[in-house]
């Protein structure tokens, strides 16, 4: 496991000092970028329902009709806010800092997804559209963007590779019990890649009546900046609560990082908080120096995919090289591009966790506090088993628990030689 310096003998933080970010507060520059990466590398049919999109976010998060019916949903609908939880008996077995989880897993749907997709779904009916398509790695995508095209009366198309519909089976029923048409991608390695190319010839091809909600804070401008908004929820309520509970603020945030919605709905409100250490965690698969990843800022290098500059895992030739997680939805070889400026400027760390290190924390977790995590949330877990040993118990971590592990129950038993 790739990890910082110990701050083991470090004072705990106790600023309550700084104001939170709103939901719709900060953003990329006009033209969509985080220093260097963002943008919209899109094919030229794209770029007017990209300008509408912009142009009409920019006036609904300004709208407080759109914003209460927003939180409306998200109360009445969702569930929220999700519990702040102490994992007291993980931690005192580990016998440093004190872990804290904040239960996203407990959502209508089962995880953090459902917050951007109930924003976007409410996009696309104000865009009147008809259709929404999406792509999924996990499942947990798919599945909230179904639910909430099941609620708003619209046509619902989900592309998902073929590897994924094996390993996620009751996420593909899931799916077409809410009424989506899922279709298996076959190309590249059959997984969220891939998934995630279809859906962009999908939209080419249909922008006029169909709206793509995007999964993951990546993809062409505004969506790394809309998707963060919708769940930006996440780290306000954390804010919040930790404040309410303690009467100060943790003193590291961790969450897993595909392409990275979870970790910067999260990290976002904290961002002017600069004592609040925060930390993604990435999927070091078979390890890093094996190839057999998906590290995109641990292990990879600046280039376009998917409509944004970030950083990517391709070769020499500039081709994107396929990926491996033991979870679905961290199998991508990229990552959001507001990720990729907050690793540069310092604000954030990347580490990576292999699949053994998950699978341990997978099982660890089920076993002291009684919570079956996804995969994807299993890799921050590891990281914070971690690094609270090196730690002492006046030390505060907060983990994004981004989703539940029900969808995962098959592939680990399969991996243990288990027949369900």
């Amino acid at each position: 496991m790739q990890t910082p310096a110990s701050k083991s003998d470090s004072t705990p933080n106790q600023s309550q000092a700084s104001t939170p970010g709103g939901a719709f507060e900060s953003g990329p520059d006009a033209r969509g970028h985080f220093g260097e990466y963002g943008g919209m590398y899109v094919a030229e049919t794209l770029m007017a329902a990209l300008h509408e999109l912009r142009d009409q976010y920019e006036i609904l998060k300004h709208d407080p009709e759109f914003q209460a019916q927003f939180d409306h949903d998200l109360a009445r609908y969702v569930g929220r806010p999700s519990p702040l939880y102490h994992a007291k008996r993980l931690s005192d077995q580990i016998g440093g800092a004190q872990i804290y989880l904040k239960r996203e897993d407990l959502n209508h749907t089962g995880s953090h997804k459902i917050n951007n997709t109930v924003g976007q779904g409410l996009l696309a009916k104000h865009l009147g559209k008809t259709r929404v398509i999406a792509e999924t790695g996990a499942g947990q995508h798919g599945v909230a963007s179904a639910t909430v095209a099941a609620r708003l009366g619209l046509d619902c198309v989900v592309y998902m590779g073929a590897t994924d519909i094996k390993r996620q089976s009751p996420n593909v029923y899931r799916m077409k019990l809410l009424g989506a048409e899922v279709i298996p991608v076959v190309s590249g390695s059959r997984t969220l890649k891939d998934a995630l190319n279809e859906a962009l010839r999908d939209w080419v091809a249909s922008v006029d009546d169909t709206f793509y909600i995007i999964g993951t804070v990546a993809g062409p401008h505004p969506y790394p900046m809309l998707v963060r908004d919708f769940n930006s929820v996440i780290g306000r309520e954390a804010r919040e609560q930790f404040l309410a509970d303690h009467d100060r603020l943790p003193d590291e945030l961790i969450a897993c990082v595909g392409g990275g919605s979870n970790a910067m709905g999260l990290f976002h409100p904290f961002i002017q908080d600069t004592e609040v250490a925060m930390t993604g965690v990435e999927a070091a698969g078979g390890g890093l120096s094996s190839g057999q990843h998906a590290a995109s800022i641990s292990a990879g290098r600046k280039g376009v995919l998917h409509g944004n500059r970030t950083y990517v895992l391709d070769n020499d030739a500039g081709q994107i090289t396929e990926t491996h997680s033991i979870s679905a939805g961290l199998d991508y070889p990229g990552v959001g591009p507001e990720h990729a400026w907050l690793n540069d400027i310092g604000r954030a760390r990347y580490v990576a966790v292999d699949d053994q290190e998950t699978m341990d924390a997978f099982h660890r977790l089920c076993l002291t506090e009684g919570i079956i995590p996804a995969l994807e949330s299993a890799h921050a877990i590891a990281y914070a088993i971690k690094r609270a040993a090196e730690l002492s118990p006046s030390h505060r971590l907060l983990v994004n628990l981004s989703g539940r592990g029900d969808k995962d129950v098959n592939t680990v038993a399969a991996l243990e030689g288990i027949t369900l």
